[in-house]
């Protein structure tokens, strides 16, 4: 039995053909091409986004301008409105003023009713626009929110209570645009 070994020619074992080194260039040459493919449609998508994105924060910056634009126009026009509204319910006050002033042989009587008339007349104007009246009775609590005390006094009233209105208050809108002055009762001396 003999044992027969097929080897490989020496010429052909270790060297490569001429054809083969010019293959694995051209595989190492389409390899970073093939992997840079991938790359690049994956930088003009990114690109793409950003663009978009862009737009899209510009867009959203116009709309919250124009939004900020048009609530500064809208309290700009409430507030000529408002005003225009509260100029008009004052001048049926004025037409009746000037008609007392035009009356050249009114009695003291005659005036004082025409005036107690105009005073009604603004009172409820004042009181359409939110603005109300601070006249708290004698005896009432003193609320420090909407009234100052002037000055404290004896009284026979409960301590801490108002004694006296000395000028009225005013709130707008419930809030305070002038407080009614008064005078408070003291504690009784001990």
């Amino acid at each position: 039995m003999s044992q027969h070994h097929h080897r490989p020619h020496p010429a052909h074992a270790a060297e490569p053909s001429a054809n083969e080194p010019r293959a694995a260039s051209q595989a190492e040459a389409a390899a970073p091409e093939l992997a840079q493919q991938p790359c690049a449609s994956e930088i003009q998508a990114l690109q793409a986004q950003v663009a978009l994105l862009a737009d899209q924060a510009l867009r959203a910056q116009a709309e919250a301008q124009n939004s900020r634009r048009r609530a500064e126009e809208e309290i700009a026009k409430s507030r000529k409105f408002a005003l225009e509204a509260f100029a008009e319910s004052l001048l049926p006050v004025i037409d009746s003023l000037e008609a007392g002033l035009q009356a050249d042989s009114a009695s003291a009587g005659q005036l004082r009713t025409g005036t107690e008339a105009t005073l009604r007349q603004l009172l409820a104007a004042l009181e359409r626009n939110k603005v109300v009246q601070i006249n708290p009775e004698p005896g009432a609590r003193f609320d420090p929110s909407v009234q100052q005390a002037i000055s404290v006094v004896p009284s026979e009233q409960e301590a801490g209570t108002v004694a006296g209105v000395l000028q009225k208050g005013y709130t707008i809108a419930e809030r305070v645009l002038r407080p009614a002055l008064v005078t408070v009762a003291a504690a009784p001396p001990q």
